[in-house]
């Protein structure tokens, strides 16, 4: 785990240390990195040794660049996506840096879809300015009332049975694997076409049985931003269940199954405002590397 600097980089330095990282990977050089003597790094929830995964493959990158930092922590992040050879993927990546500013840490998760059974079509990477705005520094929040917030959408999550244990903005708005799943009436699901409130209060997600693993490691909170990782695991043996306002719908995973998320939360007076996420299947409570750290 991070522990905050005694000396922290500022939000430019955590930044060029990103455009280094991701111009040495799209070299296929990782000895233009200036990495840690313990340097832990994962892609898609398995530990690497520097250079392998991604580093061997990478081409190019799409123009999509939300970042952000916490420089208390040494640590900056990326929504991105990564190009390999014909194939563009959305791509989440965490950076952590020692007091000297060498990586000690790089999580990345890539969203492969042509490894993945649920693909989500017609993804699109846009800019979104709710993310980008700086909070007035008088309405920030600390990082511990960020993280409850945070953690309440996860609450509201496992088991959804329409209870809501965090507050949602009337304009949130929530985006997975590059796709609008919220207030999107295109969207492949009919619940796409509600809110996040709505969505949430329908109890649509009740064969979401556990979300573990969470970990909240970076804190933006100039940005009103927290980024976590969790796993939700899928029992599979939900069938039927009735949703709040009556109607009896079937359960969309009938098989033991666990996702594996990177979340990015914009938190506007204690309630979320907007979701960036990015999920793959991984085998069934898959533990994970960061665990302890």
């Amino acid at each position: 785990m991070v522990n905050q600097l005694d000396k922290p980089l500022d939000r430019a330095a955590l930044y060029a240390v990103l455009d280094n990282y991701i111009e040495a990977l799209l070299a296929r050089d990782p000895g233009r990195v200036r990495w840690a003597p313990d340097c832990f790094i994962t892609e898609n929830n398995v530990a690497l040794r520097v250079g392998d995964g991604v580093w061997g493959t990478a081409t190019g990158r799409g123009s999509y660049d939300l970042r952000f930092a916490d420089p208390a922590t040494g640590q900056v992040g990326l929504f991105t996506t990564l190009v390999e050879t014909d194939e563009e993927s959305a791509a989440t990546l965490r950076i952590a840096v020692d007091a000297t500013g060498a990586i000690r840490e790089a999580e990345t998760l890539i969203v492969r879809q042509s490894d993945e059974a649920l693909v989500f079509p017609d993804p699109k990477f846009e800019t979104k300015p709710v993310l980008e705005a700086v909070v007035p520094e008088s309405e920030r929040m600390s990082r511990e009332r960020l993280r409850a917030v945070a953690d309440g959408y996860f609450n509201t999550l496992e088991q959804n049975d329409g209870q809501l244990f965090t507050r949602f903005h009337p304009d949130c708005n929530r985006v997975e694997n590059g796709v609008q799943t919220s207030n999107n009436p295109d969207f492949f699901l009919p619940i796409g076409g509600l809110s996040c409130e709505e969505q949430f209060k329908l109890g649509w997600y009740r064969y979401d049985d556990r979300l573990r693993g969470r970990r909240y490691p970076l804190f933006d909170e100039e940005r009103g931003l927290v980024m976590a990782y969790a796993f939700i695991d899928h029992c599979g043996r939900l069938a039927d269940y009735t949703l709040s306002d009556g109607e009896h719908v079937k359960s969309l995973i009938r098989r033991p199954h666990t996702f594996y998320l990177a979340e990015l939360f914009r938190i506007e007076q204690g309630a979320i405002r907007q979701i960036e996420a990015n999920f793959i299947t991984v085998p069934y409570h898959m533990p994970s590397p960061w665990g302890g750290r």
